[in-house]
């Protein structure tokens, strides 16, 4: 027998708010216990102390956060990216490169989802041309062959849907065009500078399978299409045109953010807005713990409401989940409105 909804408990106990996340009672700290990513039952917990007042954390669910600014370019393209986190649903990757890629990549595990963090270059594939800068998403089908040349060191953050597919989340009642426009999404062009890569020359493809790599050489370039038609190709989004669901009286959730969904996870971004401002209202993200979720925030520019301590062009992720947490407090003192560029990944355990 199939489960497929909740048990329905509707009940207020003691002194509690009468909404959710505004006009708490008195000298009390919410705390939200919810399921299935912010879309699930909850409730709202008011607690007379802060709910992440711990002195130790000790153990595999201790805060986490990874410093990927140090890491040494590796000029053996994306496939020698070092891990960082995942899954039996993901991987994420840090990769930094640049210059001439002489090798063609293909993932034969998943769709690719590029967030280019630094760096301009030009991404050639099999259905064309595409420039690429920092903010960019380039998301890649499984089996796409492709190479990233530069004039300089580029960085980006791999985001593998491991066994599956992205798609885009759905909108419901904001409609199609909510958060952005389907119409911005760039797909490759066979230009000038697509065909005048093309040539004869020897060249190697790295395929990775089941995580392990197979490399297929041949006596051309085998980017070489001259047209194609269909349905799937790689898309591109840079963050700045994407137009967020904002509201002055109540904190949207991250889910509501997503710019990616995929089985298991999505793909949220967070860019710069007004805070929460209407008396009574619990500004920033409130203390959670998201039980069925890990999540792991990706910090590309500017400061960010969720944690203090980034410094201006460095990258860094953070694993924030299912520990129970919330916004720095110090990071809320001092942020201004629309100061930040992050990336989010919520991953169903």
């Amino acid at each position: 027998m199939t489960v497929d909804r909740a048990i329905p408990v509707h009940r207020s106990e003691g002194m509690a708010s009468r909404q959710a996340h505004a006009d708490l009672p008195a000298g009390t700290y919410e705390r939200e216990l919810g399921r299935e990513g912010f879309r699930g039952p909850s409730t709202e917990m008011h607690h007379r102390h802060p709910p992440t007042g711990w002195t130790h954390v000790d153990g595999p669910l201790r805060p986490r956060a990874f410093d990927t600014s140090g890491l040494e370019p590796d000029p053996q393209g994306p496939w020698a990216a070092t891990p960082l986190l995942g899954n039996d649903s993901l991987a994420l990757r840090w990769w930094r490169g640049g210059g001439h890629a002489a090798d063609l990549f293909r993932n034969a595990d998943g769709d690719d989802l590029l967030f280019l963090h630094g760096g301009i270059g030009h991404l050639y594939c099999d259905y064309g041309h595409l420039a690429v800068e920092p903010g960019d998403y380039v998301l890649l089908p499984r089996g796409t062959l492709w190479r990233i040349e530069s004039d300089g060191p580029v960085s980006a953050l791999l985001i593998e849907a491991t066994g599956a597919r992205y798609c885009l989340p759905d909108r419901g009642l904001a409609g199609n065009h909510a958060i952005f426009d389907p119409s911005v999404l760039d797909c490759p062009r066979i230009d000038d500078d697509f065909l005048d890569q093309q040539g004869e020359s020897e060249t190697r493809a790295r395929v990775k399978r089941n995580g392990t790599f197979t490399t297929i050489t041949y006596p051309f370039n085998p980017l070489d299409a001259v047209g194609w038609h269909g349905d799937l190709a790689p898309v591109r989004i840079n963050w700045r045109d994407i137009r967020p669901l904002m509201s002055h009286r109540y904190h949207v959730p991250p889910s509501a953010h997503a710019t990616f969904v995929s089985e298991r996870f999505l793909v949220s971004t967070f860019v710069p807005r007004p805070l929460e401002s209407a008396p009574g209202t619990l500004g920033v993200p409130f203390y959670h713990s998201n039980e069925d979720y890990d999540e792991v925030i990706f910090y590309h520019l500017g400061d960010f409401f969720s944690r203090d301590a980034i410094q201006p062009r460095q990258s860094r992720a953070a694993r924030v989940g299912p520990r129970l947490h919330r916004l720095s407090g110090e990071v809320r003192e001092r942020s201004p409105p629309g100061a930040s560029s992050a990336c989010r990944v919520g991953s169903h355990r």
